[in-house]
């Protein structure tokens, strides 16, 4: 077990201003690995004072010098990225392939697209007799969670700095050793003092004092909806800007002019990914009466091949759940599921591995549009397949939650899913299986959130402007 120390503010590690201290679980084993400095509203107010005192500077840099820190910051990434894979795993439990494709592959891309918004973005402009002017922000306070620790990190302090903010990020208690390699690499890319800032702690203390900081000129969270409807009240009260990326409960309709086995095979993996642990997994599998039953066998076969284990194991596809709270809130769906009447086709609450915080990957069959299961974000292995009748019922169930953050559409023709994604009430939609892409919007409808992350819009998330007539 490692003691880590200090906190990151101003270009240094600094000692916290208090002595507790937060316990780093390894979710796999149950065991200590590391403890890091429980952050005090002295040590935010420490941070934001730094990130103040450096605004004004790294405002008046260039764009293109912006973009230079950054490529610096995406290649000093690349270059430790097996350490940023394998520190990952440790403190969250996902599979180290897919800590060194997705925890660690997805934010330096991220990261190298923020670089070419900050050189090539227009950040001015003329309209009419007027020059538009997009200016930053300010201090920026980002609290992020655990289920992507780096990208999470990433998306907001990416276009932060594009724009010319600076900022404090207060990452997630369960995995800050994440955040702390970042800063690290921070420091290495040679970012000028008080530019990015770090403060561990727990939520209701740092993360609450970050939201509530008079000099914090924006709010991004990420995270539950209960959590985020206070920091948009919080923000609120002090008319200052906030952007919420929260939950989902995302449909994957499956169109019956589809491939169905490849549609069913790719939901499935959708929602296994990170034990589940993804605010847009497409968590409710809409499928046409008549095409239902096939689909159920073609997800018992699918979810067979995800076997829980070690996640240093190169055969383990599923790892644990984050921690003890969330595995029980898991299982305490899974329960609900069966209580209300839905069927499991596999998975359960049968304990799948003799220790960590692992969950059976589990797919339930039978269920209604109004049980929990289907309205609720469950944030594990967790799929719900639902029958429907035509394509109006179909976007009925689809539209029928109060969260609308992604999803996805499969058809024979591309033309007849795009049509029905038209229809969404939701951010995002993947076609046929589309591709991530790190410069598309992301963000939600309803419940789901305010504002957008990644690309020019995620960017623009972090400019105010400005009018000049003359």
């Amino acid at each position: 077990m490692k003691a880590h120390d200090g906190m990151y503010i101003g270009g240094e590690w600094r000692p916290a201003a208090g002595t507790d201290t937060i316990a780093v679980v390894n979710p796999a084993d149950e065991q200590v690995i590391a403890t890091v400095p429980a952050g005090t509203a002295e040590d935010v107010d420490a941070a934001v004072r730094a990130a103040r005192a450096a605004f004004p500077g790294w405002a008046a840099t260039p764009p293109v010098e912006r973009a230079a820190y950054l490529t610096a910051l995406r290649d000093a990434m690349m270059s430790r990225r097996d350490e940023i894979a394998a520190t990952v795993t440790a403190e969250l439990g996902a599979p180290l392939a897919l800590s060194g494709k997705v925890h660690a592959g997805a934010p330096i891309a991220v990261a190298g697209s923020f670089a070419e918004l900050a050189a090539t973005y227009a950040f001015e402009e003329r309209i009419g007799n007027s020059t538009v002017l997009l200016e930053p922000v300010g201090v920026v306070g980002a609290i992020t969670p655990w289920n992507y620790p780096l990208h999470q990190i990433v998306a907001k302090a990416g276009p932060a700095l594009a724009a010319g903010c600076t900022i404090v990020v207060k990452p997630a208690e369960d995995t800050p050793l994440t955040a702390r390699l970042f800063a690290e690499l921070v420091h290495e890319a040679g970012l000028p003092a008080g530019v990015f800032n770090l403060v561990t702690g727990l939520g209701p203390v740092a993360g609450q004092a970050l939201a509530e900081h008079e000099d914090v000129d924006l709010v991004s969270f990420t995270g539950s909806t209960a959590v985020g409807r206070l920091i948009g009240a919080t923000a609120g009260a002090a008319v200052k800007r906030v952007a919420l990326e929260l939950g989902g409960k995302s449909a994957n309709v499956i169109l019956p002019s589809a491939d169905l086995a490849r549609a069913v095979h790719v939901g499935v993996a959708n929602v296994m990914t990170n034990s589940g642990q993804t605010c847009s997994a497409w968590t409710r599998m809409l499928v046409h009466t008549d095409q239902y039953d096939e689909a159920v066998e073609l997800a018992r076969t699918a979810v067979a091949k995800y076997v829980p284990g070690d996640p240093l194991d190169s055969a383990s596809r599923l790892g644990p759940l984050v921690n003890e709270k969330q595995r029980a809130r898991v299982r305490g769906y899974i329960e609900r599921g069966v209580a209300e009447g839905a069927k499991l086709v596999a998975g359960g609450l049968e304990a799948p591995h003799p220790t960590g915080y692992y969950v059976a990957p589990t797919v339930f069959s039978e269920v209604t549009p109004g049980m929990t299961i289907a309205q609720e974000e469950i944030f594990g292995p967790v799929l719900s397949l639902l029958r429907y009748e035509d394509e109006e019922d179909a976007l009925r169930i689809a539209n029928g939650t109060a969260y609308g953050l992604a999803g996805a559409v499969w058809a024979g023709e591309e033309s007849e899913a795009v049509a029905f994604a038209r229809r969404m009430d939701t951010g995002q939609v993947d076609i046929n299986g589309g591709r991530f892409n790190p410069l598309a919007p992301f963000g939600g409808y309803k419940r789901s959130g305010v504002g957008r992350e990644l690309g020019a819009h995620g960017l623009a998330e972090y400019l105010q402007t400005k009018s000049l007539q003359f």
